[in-house]
């Protein structure tokens, strides 16, 4: 008897439109794209960023006025830039790079894209395991720390790796999904924490807040100096990667039309505004307490562990709250990753790729020093991959200007561009180099990098491209 096979289930199978324009059939209203990135901004990252600005030192002009600076100017490049060429051509950034550069070259930049997006995954991790950790009294990781501090730490991480990694692999309908559930509740508590720790503070009037940052004061043990132009800068490019860089190419287009791309504002203003000041308001708060005092006193910055902040706030509400926020920030950022893995291998399935990349995020996670130095990461991270970005704006915009041939690779069937590569490893070698041996806040130059090496790709490609 031949058994009977027609009841077994049939897994699901995730279509993302990795190597072919997304159909119109399934294109998205804004709202999809609103509670993504409310969720994935208003989020892990946000607990851990708001404390890093006090212990740099920022003046109260310096937090709200710039800000309020650098993020218009981040939803601007990501509604005129991103969004317009998304909806335009239809591609994932990796396969859009691949009809410019060749497969070969594409490799090497996915290669790198997808780990450092693995890297960024695996500090949200961290902020996560900071508060699952607290029910079982876990030891919470210092500002110095680089490496895990025990088993429950450990234990910890992988458990929340593991459901992260498995809700991403589900696919981008999932990852929105759950942004979209779970954003609003995170910007009350947000909002809640703020509020407690303005009480504690004793803040009665605005002057009172304003009080708080005063003019600045010295930067904490083993912290540099932020400025206004410090603040403006790096909260324009702490997302390089997705707005200049191009990154979110894969995430708009699906939208029907590039004004999709304002929604990033909401991720702006309420995670990248209000939810760093109402983490630094906890942050301040936590400071003035007297194990914050004697670490101070020994020359040493107190912790910002996001889980014992949010709970020292809040309580349970919080400690969801960071495990929450930590989810939000890792799931599309593994998304992301897992497309980079999956146009190396095609071959594999955008499930499987998916939960490698998770993988990866979760050992990462492991280490708390990518969480911990968020600022200084989060800022070499975007260096690297926003000048990629600018070969495919000036390609889209200025190739028939500039007489060379659009999405050359492609045409010409070879595997490696080489003006692409020169372009690249040009604009970051002198830039870099600037900053590393200059002592220049490495933010202040990803601009410059990024339009060299759109500049230099028009250059090279114009003696190097051959008639077709």
């Amino acid at each position: 008897m031949t058994p009977d096979t027609t009841l077994a289930p049939t897994p699901p199978v995730v279509q993302e439109y990795e190597r072919e324009p997304v159909p119109a059939s399934q294109l998205k209203g804004w709202k999809s794209f609103l509670g993504m990135y409310a969720g994935e901004h208003a989020a892990g990252t946000e607990f851990v960023i708001g404390p890093l600005f006090l212990t740099a030192g920022v003046s109260a002009f310096d937090l709200l006025v710039g800000l309020f600076l650098g993020n218009l100017l981040a939803v601007l490049c990501w509604r005129y830039l991103t969004a317009a060429i998304a909806t335009d051509v239809r591609l994932t950034l990796y396969y859009q790079l691949e009809k410019i550069c060749g497969r070969r070259l594409v490799t090497v930049y996915n290669l790198a894209n997808g780990v450092l997006f693995c890297f960024l995954a695996g500090a949200m991790i961290t902020v996560s395991a900071t508060a699952v950790g607290i029910p079982f009294d876990m030891e919470m990781p210092k500002l110095t720390d680089t490496t895990p501090n025990g088993i429950t730490w450990i234990v910890v991480v992988v458990a929340i790796g593991a459901v992260i990694s498995i809700i991403a692999a589900r696919g981008y309908d999932m990852v929105s999904k759950f942004a979209n559930i779970a954003s609003p509740w995170m910007v009350l508590v947000f909002l809640a924490c703020g509020v407690v720790a303005l009480k504690g503070l004793g803040v009665a009037s605005f002057g009172d807040f304003w009080d708080i940052f005063g003019e600045g004061r010295e930067p904490f043990p083993g912290q540099i100096k932020y400025t206004f132009w410090h603040v403006v800068l790096w909260s324009w490019f702490c997302n390089a990667a997705m707005h200049i860089g191009m990154s979110d190419l894969s995430v708009f287009r699906y939208a029907r039309h590039p004004r999709s791309g304002w929604t990033t504002a909401a991720g702006m203003y309420v995670g990248h505004y209000l939810a760093w000041i109402c983490a630094c308001l906890m942050y301040a708060l936590y400071i003035r307490s007297a194990e914050a005092q004697a670490m101070l006193a020994a020359g040493q910055a107190p912790t910002v562990a996001p889980g014992p902040l949010a709970n020292n706030a809040v309580g349970i509400a919080g400690l969801i709250c960071v495990l929450v926020a930590g989810w939000t920030t890792a799931n599309p950022t593994i998304y992301r990753a897992g497309l980079a893995f999956q146009a190396i291998a095609p071959r594999f399935s955008t499930v499987k790729v998916t939960l490698i990349a998770g993988t990866v995020a979760t050992i990462a996670g492991l280490f708390p020093a990518f969480a911990m130095q968020l600022l200084d990461f989060v800022a070499v991270y975007g260096f690297i991959l926003a000048p990629i970005g600018a070969i495919i704006v000036f390609d889209h915009y200025f190739a028939g200007k500039a007489g060379i041939i659009q999405n050359y690779a492609e045409k010409a069937g070879i595997n490696f561009n080489s003006s692409v590569l020169l372009a690249w490893l040009i604009s970051m070698a002198v830039f870099y180099s600037i900053s590393a041996f200059g002592g220049v806040f490495l933010s202040f130059l990803t601009l410059p990098a990024w339009l060299s090496c759109g500049a230099l790709y028009l250059i090279f490609s114009k003696y190097s491209q051959k008639k077709l």
